[in-house]
């Protein structure tokens, strides 16, 4: 009897499932910055100009985003730094500190355009102004990032996303949607007259610099480094699936967007180019309600991807001292005010949100070439990655599409111009 106990003790059945899902969540923070304000203001005018017609640049810019977020993860699964550490590290310090000192003010960038995406909800909300709403979303953030760990965070950003999910889900049955045109739109690429500006925008807003810096962070965390080489490999294969799950998340309410857009604006021949407006005409197209919800969807996404700039700021400036982002340690904190504060200064000093949201584009499309590339010499090199640096091929792949991002993103802010 005693046997039979002690047999049923060390007996703990595993389910590959269950497993699974105790390293989801590294990609839905990354999944933030995929959906962020910034996302919505060029889908919404990309379904109320074109219809259904550009839902397969979210089908594109998804699969692009999966091989580039999914490489950078690798970095900190298989060397347990964030890929702010290895720069220090592993790059000589002429070339580090001026990576790194341009990606903490693309984090700044961020921040800023985050910050406007949430005091703009505010005002759809509850008719704040957009100086004292910028004030409430940073400090609001701030004291989720100095008080809370990676694991509370975590679960704060996925119920963020699935309410915001949710939401859409919500609108889309309140609209009459043409879902064969849909399905057309997601897996045939056609460019109408007049849509080029549009669609390098949807594919410009989908690899931003500190989503690169972020995902590295978060998944260096779990030290899977630390473990032998048969673990190493199985979570290299569940950081794929976390990675490949969060950004169909990402582009299910992308899509949704385009789709709501394409049933309502365009239907009704209804331009929208600023997010007040499309909040405004959903109102008597489909309801006060739907007007509420989508405004605190808004407020949602701006509060969420405004946390994920600041941790990504967090963890580029701990870089700089060869260290990990630890929301108790100085270094970390620093990195959080330092993204944040100048942001909410630079609102108020432009004082136009479009003009801030010009300035943010901006500063992210000249920054993105040199975190990209630095991001593909570190997974390229033998001495950093060991047994799992990228194959030829895969390096010739992210090039190609690092070059590809750098030129749309470039191409995007002459257009601003």
């Amino acid at each position: 009897m005693k046997l039979l106990d002690k047999l049923k003790i060390n007996h703990k059945p595993r389910s590959g499932g269950l497993d699974l899902l105790k390293y989801i969540g590294p990609g839905l923070l990354v999944t933030v910055g995929f959906i962020d304000p910034g996302n919505w203001a060029t889908n919404l005018a990309a379904g109320s100009e074109f219809g259904y017609a550009l839902l397969w640049v979210v089908t594109f810019s998804s699969i692009m985003l999966i091989i580039i977020q999914h490489n950078v993860a690798h970095l900190g699964i298989v060397t347990g730094l964030c890929l702010s550490e290895a720069t220090n590290k592993y790059m000589p310090r002429m070339l580090s500190r001026p990576i790194l000192g341009s990606a903490m003010l693309a984090s700044i960038s961020t921040s800023l355009a985050e910050i406007l995406g949430g005091a703009i909800a505010l005002r759809m909300l509850f008719s704040i102004p957009i100086k004292i709403g910028a004030v409430i979303v940073t400090i609001a953030c701030l004291i989720m990032l100095l008080s809370n760990t990676y694991s509370k965070i975590e679960r704060w950003i996925i119920m963020f996303v699935s309410i915001i999910g949710l939401s859409f889900l919500y609108e889309l049955a309140l609209v009459d949607v043409n879902w064969g045109q849909a399905v057309t739109g997601w897996v045939k690429p056609s460019f109408p007259p007049n849509s080029m500006l549009i669609i390098m925008s949807v594919l410009g807003a989908v690899v931003m610099p500190h989503n690169l810096f972020l995902h590295s962070e978060v998944i260096q965390s779990r030290e899977w480094n630390l473990e032998d080489e048969s673990v190493i490999k199985k979570q290299l294969k569940y950081e794929f699936y976390d990675t490949l799950l969060s950004m169909v998340i990402g582009w299910a309410i992308n899509s949704a967007m385009i789709i709501l857009a394409a049933a309502t604006f365009f239907k009704e021949k209804i331009t929208v180019d600023e997010l007040d407006q499309a909040q405004q005409l959903l109102v008597p197209l489909v309801g006060n309600n739907a007007g509420v919800i989508f405004a605190a969807a808004l407020l949602l996404a701006g509060v969420s991807s405004t946390i994920t700039s600041g941790i990504a700021g967090a963890s580029i400036f701990a870089g700089f001292y060869g260290e990990a982002y630890n929301h108790k340690d100085l270094h970390s904190k620093l990195g959080v005010i330092l993204s944040f504060v100048p942001a909410l200064l630079i609102i108020f000093l432009i004082g136009d949100p479009f003009k801030g949201l010009i300035l943010s584009q901006m500063l992210l499309s000249v920054q993105l070439p040199i975190t990209v590339f630095t991001q593909v010499y570190l997974t390229s090199s033998k001495k950093v990655m060991g047994q799992y640096v990228n194959s030829r091929s895969t390096t010739i792949l992210l090039v190609l599409l690092g070059t590809m991002v750098t030129v749309l993103n470039i191409a995007l802010l002459i257009s601003l111009f």
